[in-house]
């Protein structure tokens, strides 16, 4: 079964506006037996989107209408191919209890979902941390340096998976490794295991799945998936179940990275 559990759609404010039948015939043309749509959801109202465009997340007051429409592609390709309603959440920091009442009111028309952190917090302020080199460049400095970000990154991944965000809380962590988007740029001068190993350890105890996404391998300043062939070596010897996503925001990022899928990786469905 060839599955991709991470697809965004028309409904993203930041990506394309190509089809949800595009991305279908895609998806069907590569061989796909099932996806997963999980646009980005409505970020906390009282959340100040940090980009630029306050673009992070897709409108609430499209929500409905976002369900509606994947219902009914479900039942038209229903014998074609296996259609998720999805979402990727965000965990942000100081709205924990936004995000587990969002979960509680729609977390039950969801087939599946990812829960991911692009956010930081850092004193008072957010940032987003995978938005642009030159962000990244700031909170380096506002952080005292590279490495300071990445264990931000890495101690507030943990909090994600060990936060009570209710009985809706995503059972799939997104691109753990976001934070390595511009390493080729910023480059971290030690490597940092053994909080990733803890983060895997919890995830393991808690029967959490890990999102093996694709779409960093396209990223000039990255150039891997995430995470890469160390991580997934270390997801699989604690037996954390790996799906395959391609984070793709038009239909032509389907099936990135997957032919760069560490080669003893068993990928499993999304909504196994």
């Amino acid at each position: 079964m060839k599955a991709d559990g991470h697809i965004h759609s028309p409904f993203c404010p930041h990506g394309t506006k190509d089809a949800f039948e595009d991305y279908i015939a895609q998806a069907r043309q590569l061989g796909f037996d099932e996806i997963s749509f999980t646009e980005h959801a409505p970020l906390p109202a009282q959340f100040v989107d940090p980009t630029p465009g306050k673009d992070s997340g897709m409108d609430a007051n499209e929500l409905e209408s976002y369900f509606a429409v994947l219902t009914d592609l479900q039942k038209k390709f229903a014998a074609e191919i296996k259609i998720n309603i999805g979402l990727e959440v965000d965990y942000i920091e100081g709205y924990e209890e936004d995000t587990k009442g969002f979960l509680n009111e729609y977390g039950r028309y969801l087939n599946d979902s990812i829960l991911s952190v692009h956010f930081l917090k850092n004193q008072n302020r957010y940032y987003c941390l995978d938005y642009s080199p030159d962000t990244f460049a700031t909170m380096i400095q506002d952080y005292s340096s590279v490495e300071a970000v990445y264990a931000a990154y890495y101690d507030t991944l943990l909090c994600s998976v060990t936060s009570d965000l209710g009985p809706y809380k995503p059972k799939r962590i997104g691109h753990m490794t976001l934070v390595h988007k511009f390493q080729r740029k910023f480059p971290a001068s030690k490597n940092f295991n053994h909080k990733i190993n803890r983060i895997l350890d919890k995830m393991a105890d808690l029967g959490l799945s890990l999102d093996y996404n694709g779409a960093g391998i396209n990223k000039p300043l990255c150039r891997e998936v995430y995470p890469p062939e160390q991580i997934i070596r270390e997801a699989i010897k604690r037996k954390i179940p790996l799906v395959y996503g391609s984070d793709a925001h038009s239909k032509k990022d389907l099936n990135q990275g997957f032919d760069d899928l560490y080669k003893d990786a068993v990928l499993v469905s999304p909504t196994k």
